[in-house]
């Protein structure tokens, strides 16, 4: 397996998970049929800007905050319009930037987005309960004015 390939796994797996040690990291990677030393694993976070924090739930891996914050701000930027109809929220970007922002958008992990699709400047964003798109709406917008 190509390095690209491994650390695109491990981003997939801390983003679905929590995950608070090494050994788990290289437990869920062997469950995804990565072979992995710890040795490597270490050389990965480092060079991916993953690091190891203390939250109130205890101990996890995350991004570099301060590449998040960089990628943050660039967000409310790039976002033009939010809009949405009884089932589905559309959100229109600056030309190209659409799968960037989806990117950011999936990085918010919210319970109440089911996924999203990203075109040239256009992303729709599937809520999982069309109960929720209210609270979505707020969600998103809440997270383009704090960037």
């Amino acid at each position: 397996m190509n390095k690209q390939k491994r650390q695109f796994t491990i981003r997939e797996l801390l983003a679905q998970k929590r995950v608070s040690s090494q050994e788990d990291l290289v437990k869920a990677l062997k469950h995804a049929g990565i072979e992995i030393t710890q040795a490597t694993l270490s050389r990965d976070l480092n060079e991916m800007g993953i690091a190891r924090i203390s939250t109130p739930e205890g101990h996890r891996y995350v991004s570099s905050e301060a590449d998040d914050l960089r990628v943050h701000a660039l967000v409310s930027y790039e976002i033009t319009s939010i809009q949405h109809n009884e089932s589905l929220i559309v959100v229109k970007t600056l030309a190209g930037r659409a799968q960037g922002v989806a990117q950011s958008i999936d990085s918010m992990n919210s319970p109440h987005i089911l996924g999203t699709l990203a075109g040239d400047n256009t992303i729709f964003i599937t809520p999982k309960s069309l109960k929720e798109i209210p609270r979505l709406i707020k969600e998103l917008r809440a997270y383009i004015t704090t960037a």
